[in-house]
């Protein structure tokens, strides 16, 4: 179970504002590519769940993920997620002809294959994502500009297991600093789907 806070930003001046205030905080930045499937049937998503394929800085990486059952209430996410590293050059041939995926030795691919009945994989799509990784009072923040075809999303993650005790930190030291946030209420998989930014 991967358990996050995510708080969204409002725009751009927010966005660099926070990076602004971390930036003698900041590990590395990721330039992301996540791409999504479902079974020709839509036998994932019909049981609330999502493969995923992300690459980061172009090929350097490739890992794939495989969420289900999100829930996300007041800022806090928590979803059933396996994730494995797959070769950068076989995931491409994947996103490429996402029918190889079915004859690949990956075990989050067999799952697919084997709990949710996926007998063909199709491709949904994706979009980009710009992550700067933060090492700030023993917490390791991510803030994130992602960007879909319709717009640029801006968003603060957390990773914990003491997920409200964090978000009160971050929050007072938004608050502290005069940064506008509210609590995110869509995964970026369910905006991606929505064709639309939040409100």
């Amino acid at each position: 179970m991967e358990v996050e806070v995510k708080l969204r930003l409002p725009g751009a001046d927010a966005h660099r504002r926070v990076a602004s205030l971390l930036s003698p905080h900041r590990l590395r930045t990721d330039r992301q590519e996540n791409l999504f499937f479902d079974g020709a049937a839509g036998e994932l998503s019909s049981r609330r769940a999502v493969l995923r394929l992300r690459f980061y800085n172009g090929d350097a990486r490739c890992v794939a993920s495989l969420k289900a059952r999100a829930v996300l209430v007041d800022g806090v996410s928590r979803v059933e997620e396996d994730e494995e590293e797959l070769d950068p050059a076989r995931g491409r041939e994947c996103v490429a002809d996402p029918g190889k995926m079915g004859s690949m030795g990956s075990r989050v691919l067999r799952r697919c294959r084997e709990e949710f009945g996926v007998g063909e994989f199709v491709g949904l799509g994706g979009f980009g994502n710009v992550r700067d990784v933060y090492e700030w009072k023993g917490l390791t923040l991510e803030v994130d500009e992602t960007k879909y075809e319709f717009g640029t999303c801006y968003e603060i993650e957390c990773e914990s297991s003491d997920p409200e005790a964090v978000k009160k930190v971050i929050e007072e030291f938004l608050k502290e600093n005069g940064v506008e946030y509210k609590y995110s209420e869509a995964s970026k998989f369910a905006i991606f789907r929505s064709g639309k930014l939040p409100e």
